[in-house]
């Protein structure tokens, strides 16, 4: 059984150590990075780095290489290439899990004010007096936030941002996972007053909204796109092994 694993998270390389540790004879896994990170860490089992040239090419590929099953554990904000994987899995057909770790939920204390999209989370800094903005939505997509001249941001990413970027910007390229004492300690050395962060979910970036709570303020939280309608999600690697393996159980050979 081929199984293609987009991957690129957390989530999806202990799905490939789960399946590669397991007694799993005659299960070949190929992991699928869109090679957006310049240094990613590779997990086990066969490797192909780059796009697929849309669902049609995915198709293609999933036809070539004889896959016989699809699992998208690509980040929760990778909508192109979960839309593009949902129609290639229904054109060829065969059958797509999707892996997505569970969004934050909002807890007793949290200032939290919702945005559908980078940019209307852009349009809601000046209504927040924003003045040292901590933005954490990752490399791509800053171009929402060039056309605020009067705020400082403090921009954190694995690697380089895209321009255009806000005039008045500090990029500082990290990878989490985070501390709270760290988080802590950056916001409070570069005075921030506002948070934007993207609803990733997971444990490697939530200090910061924990940090951000206790120093009382205000969080822009970007809601995560919905997951492709008739397609089974699951919000861990574990249930997703589980999943991988009833379905190898039902396989006709």
């Amino acid at each position: 059984m081929h199984v293609l694993l987009l991957g690129g998270t957390t989530e999806a390389r202990r799905l490939a150590e789960l399946l590669a540790a397991g007694p799993s004879p005659g299960l070949r896994v190929t992991n699928s990075l869109a090679g957006r990170v310049s240094a990613p860490r590779t997990p086990p089992g066969e490797m192909r780095v780059g796009g697929f040239g849309g669902a049609e090419g995915l198709a293609a590929w999933l036809r070539e290489h004889a896959v016989d099953l699809l699992v998208d554990a690509t980040h929760p904000f990778a909508d192109t290439i979960t839309r593009n994987a949902a129609h290639a899995a229904a054109t060829v057909p065969v059958p797509l899990l999707v892996l997505r770790r569970p969004g934050w939920r909002r807890v007793e204390g949290d200032v939290w004010h919702d945005a559908a999209s980078l940019t209307e989370a852009a349009a809601l800094l000046p209504a927040l007096a924003a003045r040292r903005v901590f933005l954490t939505t990752g490399r791509l997509g800053l171009a929402a936030f060039a056309g605020l001249t009067d705020p400082w941001f403090l921009v954190r990413s694995v690697d380089a941002p895209e321009e255009p970027c806000p005039p008045h910007a500090q990029v500082l390229l990290d990878r989490g996972p985070f501390t709270l004492d760290g988080e802590r300690e950056l916001l409070r050395r570069h005075r921030i007053d506002v948070l934007v962060t993207k609803d990733s979910g997971g444990a490697a970036t939530a200090p910061k909204l924990t940090a951000a709570r206790e120093a009382g303020l205000p969080v822009v939280v970007v809601r995560r796109p919905p997951a492709p309608r008739g397609v089974p999600v699951v919000g861990g690697p574990e249930e997703a092994a589980r999943w991988i393996g009833a379905a190898r159980g039902k396989r006709v050979p």
